[in-house]
């Protein structure tokens, strides 16, 4: 379904359960993961919802929607691209091309008992479009990277067969890991929980450390290795990147 204007795709879905997908050429309230904000220029990206249904995922498995979700959408991108080897998945849904951020995704789960019933998907998928005039640090769409323009309704098709096509099961963390943001080296990261001071004559706040990526947890849980050989393991908004 398509509808020119709306408030948020992943809204519209919740509101029409009998509506599989839609988009939209503009979002009026479109969100990221956390209630942050999505800028879209009218007409020139991706905005798109996908309902799964009938998942019947163990809610404690739900990590592998975001799994599935996030190499569908890579392997689509990739699609497109003449080499993906800069295209990676930002922990834990976000699109990147190098250091710059190519599309967002939110998943909203319905759990009925222990069990996860259905699942909303959302993307915010950067194509066409070239200036950008929110705060947004580090945007990049698809005709800047290529040149080219883009048929947004073939790139949705192209995510829907991809979407169709992942296989679930045990071997979606080793997927998933293998196209991580930074899952080879050592980067600085800093905790969320604290606050810290700016930093000073080029020296990083005592809350922040390098360390490297260590493992990925059943749960999504992010665990890092420090200098120190100390594991140190994450949700989702406790750690952040230092790009």
């Amino acid at each position: 379904m398509f509808i020119a204007e709306i408030n948020s795709t992943n809204d519209y879905l919740r509101q029409h359960p009998e509506v599989d997908y839609v988009r939209t050429d503009y979002q009026t309230a479109g969100r990221g993961q956390a209630g942050n904000g999505w800028e879209s220029e009218r007409g020139q990206n991706l905005l798109c919802s996908v309902r799964l249904k009938n998942l019947n995922l163990a809610a404690q498995h739900q990590w592998q929607i975001n799994q599935v979700v996030a190499l569908a959408l890579h392997k689509t991108v990739a699609s497109y691209l003449p080499s993906a080897i800069n295209l990676t998945i930002k922990w834990p849904n976000d699109l990147y091309y190098g250091d710059r951020k190519l599309a967002g995704i939110l998943i909203e789960n319905t759990l009925c008992s222990s069990q996860i019933a259905d699942s909303i998907v959302g993307i915010g998928l950067n194509l066409n479009q070239t200036q950008w005039h929110s705060d947004a640090p580090n945007p990049i769409s698809l005709t800047q990277i290529t040149g080219q323009k883009y048929d947004v309704q073939a790139v949705l098709q192209t995510f829907l067969d991809e979407l169709s096509s992942v296989e679930w099961g045990p071997t979606l963390n080793d997927l998933y890991r293998a196209r991580l943001y930074r899952c080879r080296g050592w980067y600085w990261w800093e905790e969320r929980e604290v606050s810290t001071a700016p930093t000073m004559n080029g020296i990083r706040s005592t809350q922040s450390f390098e360390a490297e990526v260590a493992d990925l947890t059943e749960q999504g849980e992010l665990v890092l290795r420090t200098r120190d050989n100390e594991l140190k393991t994450y949700h989702f908004k406790q750690i952040k990147y230092i790009l």
